[in-house]
C-alpha cells in the first residue's frame, strides 16, 4: 500500500466528523455539505476550534474524493458524503474510531480515547484500546507506515498521550510540555500600542526622577 500524503487540519477534521456522525446521527448519514461544515465548526469535542466556510469544506471533500477517502452519493435533493477510511487504510472499525477521536480532539491518553470512542465503539477496557494503538503504531512501510505515535509524557502529566500521524510527524513543542505557557499572538497594531505605552511610562519615570532629584537638592538630601 502506498503511504498517503500528509493531510491538512481541515482534511482530518472532515474525515473525523464523517466517522463520528456515522455512529452518532445515523439517520442523517451520509452528511450534506451543510451538516458536514457544521460538524467541522462544532464547539464541543473539537480541538483546535475552527471556522471553516462551506466552500473550503467542499474543496477539501473534492480532494479527499480523489484519494478515495470520501464517497459522494446523490440524495433526493442534496449531495451527501460518507467516509471510506477503513477500506483505504486497511484498518478495522475499532482503529477507525480511535483515529477519528485523535483527528477531532488532538492528542489523547488511552483512557481519554476509550471515553471518546464510546459512541463509535465500546472497548472492554483501556488495555484493549492500547492493543489497537500499538498495532497502528507498529504498522510497517508495506502497509503504509505507522498511523499513530505515543508521545513522551510531559512534566506534570500522569499518562502519556497518543497522536495521529495522518498529517505527518508530530512536533512536540515546548508549549505542550509546559501548559502554563500561553502563546501570545500580537498584531502590528498591538505592538505599536505597547511600544507607545512603554515610551509613555519611561517618560513619566524620567520626570519623577527629575522631581525627586530637585526635592532632594532643596532638602539637602543625598540620593
Amino acid at each position: 500500500m502506498t503511504q498517503l500524503p500528509p493531510l491538512s487540519l481541515l482534511e482530518t477534521r472532515v474525515l473525523g466528523v464523517l466517522v463520528e456522525k456515522e455512529h452518532t446521527v445515523p439517520d442523517t448519514y451520509p452528511l450534506s455539505l451543510n451538516s458536514l461544515t457544521l460538524g467541522c465548526n462544532q464547539k464541543n469535542n473539537r480541538h483546535p476550534l475552527i471556522e471553516a466556510r462551506e466552500a473550503e469544506v467542499q474543496a477539501v471533500v473534492d480532494a479527499l474524493r480523489q484519494r478515495s477517502l470520501v464517497i459522494e452519493s446523490s440524495g433526493a435533493r442534496v449531495t451527501r458524503y460518507s467516509h471510506n477510511v477503513g477500506r483505504v487504510l486497511r484498518i478495522p472499525e475499532q482503529a477507525v474510531a480511535l483515529l477519528a477521536v485523535l483527528m477531532l480532539r488532538g492528542p489523547q491518553t488511552s483512557a481519554e480515547l476509550r471515553t471518546g470512542t464510546e459512541r463509535m465503539h465500546k472497548f472492554a477496557d483501556v488495555s484493549a484500546v492500547e492493543g489497537f494503538l500499538d498495532e497502528l503504531a507498529r504498522r510497517d512501510e508495506a502497509a503504509g507506515g505507522p498511523l499513530v505515535v505515543k508521545l513522551a509524557r510531559a512534566p506534570g502529566e500522569r499518562e502519556a498521550r497518543w497522536a495521529h500521524l495522518l498529517s505527518g510527524p508530530v512536533e512536540v513543542r515546548k508549549a505542550e510540555a509546559a501548559p502554563a505557557a500561553v502563546p501570545v499572538d500580537l498584531s502590528l497594531t498591538d505592538l505599536a500600542a505597547l511600544r507607545a505605552q512603554h515610551n509613555q511610562l519611561a517618560a513619566e519615570v524620567a520626570q519623577l526622577r527629575t522631581l525627586m532629584a530637585r526635592m532632594a537638592a532643596e532638602l539637602g538630601i543625598s540620593l
